[in-house]
Order: structure tokens, then C-alpha cells, then sequence
């Protein structure tokens, strides 16, 4: 697990649970790394590595430095998985597949006026979860026009309706994903209280703002986290995750 911040995330505990139950003698560490470290990092890697999960702010930054990019990470710009295969290195996105199963886990089959909050790369994997959702309309919460945001959203069919952080964006929100750090939308905590379903990526720590002020279905991101680990597991292993032993490793 590469990323700056790195020492609060549960993404260890999930794959060491996921190798313990499938057998394997497999190691997973969290490794500090920011953008200037991650070329002689790929760099350094030798046949023993089987993969790599990239968190903040890696997950755009890796694009030039692999030789295949699957067609979803290439459509949202951004991988946080990367297979190392006879010497070749693969993106891949599972944070798409993490929102949409923690959404289903959840009963959210749909959303007909959605708002995500962010426009980095965990929101452009939440607009690509909502558009699977049929939701091709969303509104997106920004301090300022993210360009690779949007060029994202038109490869994937979308159009955002750009809105600042201002309460009044909530009015008719079914479905509320946030996509930004801790602490970046607690503005808005005093207004969702009727939020039908929120979704916020944050786990640490939990409840956030947000989840705390919800009434409604609250998803934590460490049910996104599980999911898109367990489409990890099984892209790294090539074996289904086991997912209830995972989950049974979250805190």
C-alpha cells in the first residue's frame, strides 16, 4: 500500500486477512511514499511483488509510469491497483467497484439527484459508480473547476452540474457521496440531516461530521475500502476474496 497519509489505513489488515484465509503466504505492508518517490519506487520493485494498491495522491500520478492501463482507470484517470506481470505494470480501478457494491450492500440501486463532494480522483471514480447507476446528471460540489474532472466525466457519458459548498445543494439530494479529506466538509454537517443515503470515503476518523448529523442510510468508507480490496484480492491472486473474513478484520 503506497500513499501520503498511510499509517491510519485498515487496507493491511484487510489483504493479511484475505491471505490468511486463502492460504497464501503472501506480506502486505503500508509504505509512505509521495508523488517525487514513486518512479525509483516502481523502479526498485523486483519479480517477488505481485502488486501494489495506491492511495491519495498517487492514484493519477502512476498513469505515465505504466505500460497498460485498463480501460476504466484510463476513462477516470486514475488506478489505484497496479499488476506486476512478467516485468509489465497494469492499472487498474477498483474504487469504482468499491462505491457501487457499498451502495448495493446498502440497497442503493439507484439515485435520481445525487451530489458528490470533491473533484480529485476518488470523485471521478464516485461520478463513474453513479453513472453505472444511471445517474448522468450528478452534482458535483467544487471550490473551482477541476479540468480533469470533468474531461473524465465527458469520457464516461456524464455531465456534472458544478455547485460551490453551499447548503442550499442538498435541497433534493437522494444520495450524497463525499469524496473529500477529513475535516473539508463539515460545513455542510448541519444540513444533511435528511439526506436519505450518504456515502463518505472517510473511515478515520469515523463517524465523521457528516455521518454523525445523517438520519438516514449511512455508508462508511470502510465499506467502500472493503470492497475494493476484496476486487484487489482477486485480481492480484486470481482467486475469489473472502470477503467475510475481511470483513471480519475491520475494526
Amino acid at each position: 500500500m503506497l500513499g501520503r497519509p498511510i499509517a491510519h489505513s485498515l487496507s493491511p489488515r484487510l489483504h493479511r486477512a484475505a491471505y490468511a484465509a486463502l492460504g497464501l503466504d503472501w506480506t502486505y505492508d503500508a509504505v509512505d511514499c509521495g508523488e517525487a518517490d514513486l518512479p525509483a519506487l516502481l523502479d526498485g520493485l523486483d519479480a517477488s511483488w505481485a502488486g501494489l494498491s495506491l492511495t491519495m495522491p498517487l492514484k493519477q500520478a502512476v498513469l505515465p509510469l505504466l505500460d497498460e492501463v485498463s480501460e476504466l482507470a484510463r476513462q477516470v484517470a486514475a488506478a489505484n491497483t497496479v499488476l506486476l506481470r512478467d516485468g509489465r505494470r497494469t492499472g487498474h480501478n477498483t474504487d469504482v467497484h468499491g462505491i457501487v457494491a457499498a451502495l448495493r450492500a446498502a440497497g442503493v440501486t439507484a439515485a435520481e439527484r445525487p451530489v458528490v463532494l470533491g473533484g480529485g480522483a476518488t470523485a471521478r471514480s464516485a461520478l463513474a459508480a453513479l453513472a453505472s447507476l444511471g445517474a448522468l446528471s450528478p452534482v458535483l460540489v467544487v471550490r473551482s473547476e477541476p479540468r480533469e474532472t470533468m474531461a473524465a466525466a465527458g469520457r464516461l457519458g456524464v455531465r456534472p452540474v458544478l455547485a460551490t459548498y453551499d447548503p442550499a445543494v442538498l435541497d433534493g439530494c437522494d444520495l450524497l457521496v463525499s469524496t473529500v479529506p477529513a475535516g473539508a466538509a463539515d460545513l455542510l454537517a448541519p444540513h444533511v440531516a435528511d439526506v436519505p443515503v450518504l456515502l463518505d470515503v472517510v473511515y478515520d476518523p469515523w463517524p465523521t461530521p457528516l455521518a454523525a448529523a445523517c438520519r438516514g442510510t449511512v455508508v462508511s468508507g470502510a465499506a467502500m475500502l472493503l470492497h475494493q480490496a476484496a476486487a484487489q484480492v482477486e485480481l492480484m491472486t486470481g482467486r475469489s476474496a473472502p470477503l467475510e473474513a475481511m470483513r471480519a478484520a475491520l475494526p
